[in-house]
């Protein structure tokens, strides 16, 4: 369906063009289904564990908070909203235009942008490869990371930290001892991520993922627990329980009872969509690839077990306790085990998905009082105008320049890993030699395991932070220092300094400051991307 790298060149850097409109057809029409799929599987699991098992979903009063944080209100004790979201805007103004706007305006003018930060990081691997050797060095000059440090929890940032620089003395051990024998020096950090993703960090990280995804299992098992019918003083039962003299409805009966205030429409609509929606998927999928009948069963399987599955498991403990469950390489390990031969599997739209997290969203719009059937028109009248503009502005930025090349120069060092970490894993089905399967150690991966939950079980054991552990072990999954020094520095400032001049209230403002940073930011991009497009577009008219 995507055109050859030669019909590319042949009608140029341009989407309007016949070789495109199969795949932007296909885009379009996957925004489309995607969002009416939002209204099925998911809604209906809000409905149960909401109206039904009546779960009390912590995590939504916090985002419904953030949401309404800068509405207008008459209480002068809120006003404070608006000056730490000015002071934030005004921080991602002034480091906007540094750090995006002037590397715009000289581009639009010059040859090549000129940079007063370095965009995305200054790599000094090279440099420091006969110190630390298969180390991957670089810094990420980030004021946005700063103010992260100071949002993100304390615990989660320390770990993060600790796991980074664990990983930068722990390479040059494994490079000597011929673990990380593909790296080579003078290799930048882009190469070097990727050798040692092969030779280790592929196996390893796999195994902190399985741990991870284990440890939240367990740390939650206890409240599940509770919420089992022969259960006693369960929280389900509490909150279910009627009030003096009434009697409380059916758990069918309130199922199925759609409440006007909050727009609810039937959950059998919801069901048809699910039914629907997953079979047009697996549909798509048959017509996309050759010997479909090899891969049909595991379509059928994620659609009918898995997927509703894990989506109920996620509901539930995100009305628990706010958090969500994954089984990791899921979809990888079926598509090896199903012994599909050839990369078409991998580009296939297949219905696995997790519909558990869309309903803390249906719960946050409850308790904004935004009714789900206005939210539904908003998403439809909005989604041509998304279509239409992505399409225009994709055009434009591809016109302007080589994607990649110098005038996008996340990209330009990005692009080269993640196509190499792409093919790597989509060398798994392809015929004769599999570049995933040779670099596959059980080994690696239970040493992973192992180190991920011997962690977690120490750091218990002397009762620290359980955020310590995740964000150790997120920093240990190959992770580069990048930005985690300026993470780190805001999240000491904030604890040492503001959190002693302000006390709780600092907690308050972190969220607002860098939701106006976000804005600030955005604007200083938005302008910048304007004029660069007006030069462009200029450009032909002034020869």
């Amino acid at each position: 369906m995507a055109p050859s790298a030669d019909q590319i060149k042949e009608h140029g850097h341009t989407f309007f063009s016949k070789i495109w409109l199969m795949p932007m057809a296909f885009v379009a029409f996957g925004l489309i289904v995607g969002k009416v799929d939002h209204y099925g599987l998911g809604y209906v699991l809000y409905r149960l564990t909401s109206d039904v098992e009546e779960l009390p979903f912590p995590m939504a009063p916090v985002a419904a908070a953030g949401i309404t944080a800068l509405a207008s209100d008459r209480d002068e004790k809120a006003k404070w909203r608006w000056r730490v979201f000015s002071i934030g805007g005004m921080m991602g103004l002034v480091f906007g235009a540094i750090y995006i706007g002037f590397p715009a305006i000289t581009g639009a003018i010059l040859e090549k942008p000129k940079y007063l930060i370095p965009i995305p990081w200054v790599d000094f691997t090279p440099q420091m490869s006969g110190l630390l050797p298969a180390a991957p060095m670089n810094i990420t000059f980030d004021l946005g990371a700063l103010l992260l440090g100071m949002v993100l929890p304390f615990w989660a940032v320390v770990g993060g930290f600790l796991g980074v620089v664990i990983t930068i003395f722990a390479n040059p051990v494994l490079h000597h001892s011929g673990i990380l024998h593909t790296w080579q020096p003078q290799m930048s950090i882009v190469d070097t991520l990727f050798s040692n993703h092969v030779d280790f960090y592929l196996s390893f990280g796999i195994g902190l993922t399985v741990a991870i995804t284990l440890v939240s299992i367990a740390k939650i098992a206890s409240p599940l627990m509770k919420l089992l019918p022969w259960s006693r003083g369960s929280t389900a039962r509490e909150l279910s329980r009627p009030g003096p003299g009434q009697s409380k409805p059916s758990a069918w009966r309130r199922l199925v009872t759609n409440n006007v205030k909050r727009g609810d429409f039937s959950i059998f609509i919801a069901l048809g969509i699910y039914i629907a929606t997953s079979t047009l998927w697996i549909g798509f999928c048959c017509l996309l690839i050759d010997d479909f009948k090899i891969v049909l069963p595991f379509f059928i399987f994620y659609a009918v077990v898995y997927t509703p599955l894990i989506s109920y498991a996620t509901a539930k403990l995100e009305g628990i306790c706010g958090q969500a469950v994954s089984i990791p390489m899921i979809r990888e390990v079926t598509f090896i085990l199903s012994g599909y031969k050839g990369v078409q599997i991998w580009f296939a739209p297949a219905p696995i998905h997790n519909y558990g997290m869309a309903t803390v969203e249906f719960r946050v719009l409850e308790l904004t009082g935004t009714k789900i059937k206005s939210q539904i028109k908003t998403q439809f009248i909005t989604l041509p105008i998304i279509i239409v503009s992505s399409l225009l502005f994709a055009n434009l930025l591809w016109t302007m320049a080589p994607v990649p090349s110098d005038a996008y120069p996340y990209a330009q060092k990005m692009w080269d890993l993640q196509a190499k970490n792409m093919c790597l894993t989509m060398s798994a089905t392809q015929e004769g030699g599999s570049l995933f399967l040779e670099t596959w150690r059980w080994k690696y991966f239970a040493w992973g395991l192992g180190s991920a939950t011997a962690s977690f079980v120490v750091l218990s054991a002397f009762g620290m932070p359980t955020l310590l552990v995740f964000g150790l072990v997120r920093g240990l999954g190959q992770s580069t220092p990048g930005a985690i020094f300026f993470e780190m520095l805001g999240a000491l400032i904030g604890r040492f300094y503001f959190r002693r001049k302000y006390g709780d209230m600092w907690m308050k403002f972190t969220p607002v400051m860098l939701a106006g940073f976000s804005c600030g930011m955005g604007l200083v991009a938005m302008v910048a991307v304007a004029i660069t497009i007006l030069n462009k577009m200029m450009a032909p008219l002034m020869f």
